[in-house]
């Protein structure tokens, strides 16, 4: 039984790590970002270049994956998310499109396929991610068989959330944040840079999404599709738990995680997955602002 609760609570770290950004940048900024999903699946392939190209491993291509996905998140807000806030439709449709325009990209490894050039561990194939030996195998815990690899993604979940407390709730930029959260036009006449903070909470969430891809590659084959679904699931994760809010987050991850992981190991995955569309709709109705919500949807 233990090992089932373990499995259900790394799961719950990956959507925690996926929704982590989404809770923030949607609390703060409105924008409901279909691209989320690419930043993991970039995530997942930083890994698998930093493997091929750098002789690197996991550990590594996490602070890489993070500076990466980041970087990709900020031009993406700079260039065209800043555009168009409070159009929440159209930024609905342009964050899907540059979704669909960064599949194709890996896809066709930037368009060099067309000229012949392949660039090894991109491209339409199925890719994957050597574990370290330090990571593999399980180890006893009381009369519990754990996997190594799985208690790694949640100590790194459990890092990760800890800093972005951290960062929310004992720093100036985390202050900023929060009092967009709350009212943006109140929080720019007090004199907060509201462009600046909102590139930068967009940054950050990318960043984490990327660290989640990292994660995932160790498990899951790494293919440029990865990362739709997950634009789902955390969506799932925020709206359970509450726009803006890191603790409703952190609860509704946690909740998810093991309801999937107890009805899958009972049954199958597929009606998992039902159990869980269907307590979210049951929060929803019951809840409609979450279970820890700062301010309405």
């Amino acid at each position: 039984m233990l090992e089932v609760l373990f499995i259900g609570l790394s799961l719950g770290s990956i959507l925690l790590l996926v929704a982590l950004g989404l809770a923030i940048t949607y609390g703060a900024m409105g924008v409901i970002n279909m691209a989320h999903g690419e930043m993991v699946m970039i995530g997942a392939y930083v890994t698998v270049l930093t493997g091929i190209w750098l002789g690197l491993n996991i550990f590594a291509a996490i602070p890489i994956a993070f500076a990466v996905t980041a970087l990709i998140g900020l031009a993406i807000e700079r260039l065209i998310v800043r555009r168009l806030y409070g159009r929440l439709l159209d930024t609905l449709l342009a964050t899907w499109g540059i979704a669909i325009l960064i599949q194709q990209a890996v896809r066709l490894e930037f368009g060099l396929s067309f000229f012949g050039i392949h660039i090894a561990g991109l491209g339409p194939g199925l890719q994957n991610v050597s574990v370290p030996l330090s990571l593999q195998g399980t180890f006893m815990l009381g009369s519990a068989e754990i996997n190594r690899y799985r208690a790694f993604i949640i100590v790194v979940t459990a890092v990760l959330t800890a800093l972005s407390w951290l960062i929310m709730y004992r720093t100036p930029f985390g202050t900023q944040v929060r009092a967009i959260i709350r009212n943006p036009k109140m929080a720019a006449a007090c004199g907060i840079d509201v462009a600046r903070v909102n590139a930068l909470t967009f940054a950050l969430g990318s960043g984490l999404a990327g660290v989640a891809g990292v994660m995932m590659s160790g498990f899951k084959t790494v293919f440029p599709d990865m990362g739709t679904p997950m634009v789902v699931d955390g969506f799932m994760v925020v709206v359970m738990g509450g726009v803006g809010s890191l603790l409703g987050s952190v609860f509704s991850a946690g909740i998810l995680g093991e309801i999937n992981g107890l009805v899958a190991a009972g049954t199958n995955d597929i009606l998992a997955r039902a159990v869980v569309f269907g307590v979210v709709i049951m929060i929803i109705i019951l809840k409609p602002k979450g279970l820890f919500s700062l301010r309405g949807r």
